[in-house]
């Protein structure tokens, strides 16, 4: 659609789409609106769409990922999260505990991230783990801790929602939206978080190919959200001396497929503290638009990932590592809000 349509421009074209038998999905992005058609191709070329007031262009697309495909959409989107931009022309640090467990220690990791050059705040207030007598988060105590945190430091939220009758709740909280790897093929969970207006990061589901990731994607775009982060967080193979193995061509591969900022998640990729700061160099030279990791003021007693969250000597050779290769790279570091007097 052209930047100057308007609602009634957009609900001709639905209507006029229906009437023919077919399915209109409105994606809207931070500069541009999209219809989504699906259905008898040959039948909507023959509705002359293109002379209705409002559309700027008409196009066939391939690509079974239409919406996220790169294919029409030449130019990469950044997403602005709370007024923190992921996109090409920057390297934004994410960082934060993997659980929220306690206020104390939620502020203490996220002065942590924001001295070390986070502008995100990361912070699981649900968790689902592998065991279910591993600690599943504090649910919506945590998330109001992490409302008391964002105040106090300036820094937006990034949490992860784990079911779709929870969206709206988290949703009221949280700036960003995570789904996690378990979830990435929730398929209610995507539609739901697709029709939240909030940002979603999505992380790659730890078997998924690329295409299957894409297609995520696409669930969640359908719904009218064009503002998806991907992140790469490490695939289950055969090898053993790590958690996952980091497949760093992920980040040219999508961001040849597709339009959408992708960031890399050293942290659970890893799974060892010692891993987390090469793993991001290769992510950052390899053109990820961010890094997102876990920080724990006392990881010896987290009770959630302890092994790969970073403490404090860790994030001043991070944030050395992030300050110079953006610079290499020809981009830029987001800057943080000033703390809360």
């Amino acid at each position: 659609m052209a930047p100057d349509a308007t609602p009634a421009d957009i609900q001709a074209v639905v209507s006029m789409v229906e009437l023919a038998g077919g399915e209109a999905f409105v994606s809207r992005g931070v500069s541009r609106i999209v219809i989504g058609l699906v259905g008898d191709v040959d039948l909507f070329a023959t509705l002359n769409l293109g002379a209705m007031r409002g559309v700027s262009s008409v196009t066939r697309i391939s690509a079974k990922y239409k919406l996220v495909s790169r294919e029409h959409h030449p130019d990469r989107t950044t997403v602005q999260v709370g007024g923190v931009p992921i996109g090409p022309d920057t390297v934004t640090l994410i960082a934060g505990p993997c659980a929220v467990e306690t206020p104390d220690q939620t502020l203490q990791a996220a002065l942590m991230a924001k001295a070390a050059g986070a502008t995100l705040l990361r912070g699981g207030a649900y968790k689902p783990r592998t065991s279910p007598y591993a600690f599943q988060g504090l649910g919506v105590e945590g998330l109001r801790i992490l409302t008391d945190v964002r105040e106090q430091t300036g820094l937006p939220i990034v949490t992860e929602v784990v079911a779709a009758d929870d969206v709206a709740t988290v949703a009221e909280h949280a700036d960003m939206l995570q789904i996690g790897t378990r979830n990435m093929q929730n398929f209610p969970l995507l539609q739901a978080v697709g029709a939240a207006g909030r940002p979603v990061m999505l992380k790659r589901g730890m078997s998924a190919t690329i295409e299957e990731w894409l297609m995520a994607a696409e669930y969640i775009a359908q719904r009218g959200n064009l503002d998806i982060v991907l992140c790469e967080r490490g695939i289950r193979t055969f090898e053993t001396a790590t958690r996952n193995t980091l497949d760093i061509s992920a980040v040219p591969v999508v961001q040849r497929l597709s339009h959408l900022p992708v960031i890399v998640d050293p942290s659970h990729s890893g799974g060892r503290r010692d891993l987390v700061l090469p793993l991001s160099r290769a992510a950052i030279v390899a053109g990820a638009d961010g890094v997102i990791v876990d920080v724990h003021p006392y990881p010896d007693i987290a009770l959630c990932d302890g092994p790969q969250a970073l403490v404090e000597e860790d994030l001043t050779a991070l944030s050395a590592t992030v300050r110079d290769l953006a610079g290499y790279m020809g981009r830029r570091i987001p800057v943080s809000a000033p703390i809360a007097a």
